[in-house]
């Protein structure tokens, strides 16, 4: 958690969202961000439990999110992107002005951007032009942009069932993408290629065998593909990427990589995370 006198300090501007896959409408949101002031996001934390939904895994594992955002600053003029997450419990139940007196007074942000979309307040009460309202009075800058919209509606049934789904980019349709193993149309919606982290603990431990390395999927820290063979795909060892291919069946996630000499890495006894890139083909 951040001091809140860095917003005050450095100008902060917070994106607002749910941020759970980081994928090119978030990135959006970070850019316009970094345009006005030193961008932070402001995410909400225990949503699901608060509200009774069903526990799933995250699109994008904890442990790499700052990865993810590192990337962005190439887009935010070489800014640095921090995460700020605020307890979903503590602001549940604030009005949509509460809720922004909240953002001026308790944290003392500068400016917000937020999506066309976005509501905000108890049971989702205001809407983008009440933010644009309330932050005026508050004296925050606040910044709405346009949706960026999915160009390829093709390729998933993206009948989700959403009033707000008017064919934008969102996490659901991330989901939705995996579900299917439609690695491309996964990494256009990201912006990049997904990563799969999987750890090993006491309990579970990888196998290796000469060039191919299996672990349970009880290892997971996120979102995995549907089952299936998946080539032109990339261990991570270092900073090095390792081409290989990646098999997941109902138990397990197998890696076979095509460069014997990188497999020397399998037999370490201090391999606890395997990380994994997807590319494009699918069979």
């Amino acid at each position: 958690m951040l001091r809140l006198s860095l917003f005050i300090r450095f100008g902060g501007v917070v994106a607002l969202g749910k941020f759970d896959a980081l994928h090119v409408g978030h990135r959006e949101l970070a850019i316009q961000a970094s345009k006005v002031g030193t961008p932070f996001l402001l995410s909400f934390v225990g949503m699901a439990e608060v509200l009774g939904w069903e526990s799933r895994p995250p699109i994008v594992a904890k442990c790499d999110r700052k990865r993810v955002l590192s990337s962005w600053s190439h887009y935010c003029g070489n800014l640095a992107l921090t995460e700020f997450e605020i307890e979903f419990s503590s602001v549940r139940r604030l009005s949509p002005r509460e809720f922004v007196e909240k953002l001026s007074k308790d944290l003392g942000v500068c400016g917000v951007v937020a999506g066309e979309n976005y509501r905000f307040g108890y049971r989702a009460a205001g809407d983008a032009a009440e933010l644009v309202k309330l932050c005026e009075e508050y004296g925050i800058g606040a910044y709405i942009i346009n949706s960026v919209m999915d160009k390829n509606q093709c390729s998933i049934n993206i009948n989700s069932g959403n009033p707000k789904d008017r064919g934008q980019v969102s996490s659901t349709r991330v989901r939705g993408a995996l579900a299917v193993g439609d690695m491309k149309y996964v990494s256009e919606l990201l912006g990049r290629r997904h990563r799969l982290i999987l750890k090993a603990n006491n309990q579970e431990v990888f196998t290796c065998i000469k060039h191919k390395i299996s672990a349970p999927k009880s290892c997971l820290l996120n979102l995995a593909p549907k089952e299936g063979l998946y080539e032109n795909c990339f261990l991570i060892v270092g900073e090095k990427l390792v081409p290989g291919r990646v098999v997941i069946d109902t138990a397990q996630i197998h890696v076979e990589v095509d460069d014997i000499g990188a497999s020397s890495i399998f037999g370490s006894e201090g391999l606890k995370l395997l990380c994994i890139e997807f590319g494009y083909s699918q069979s």
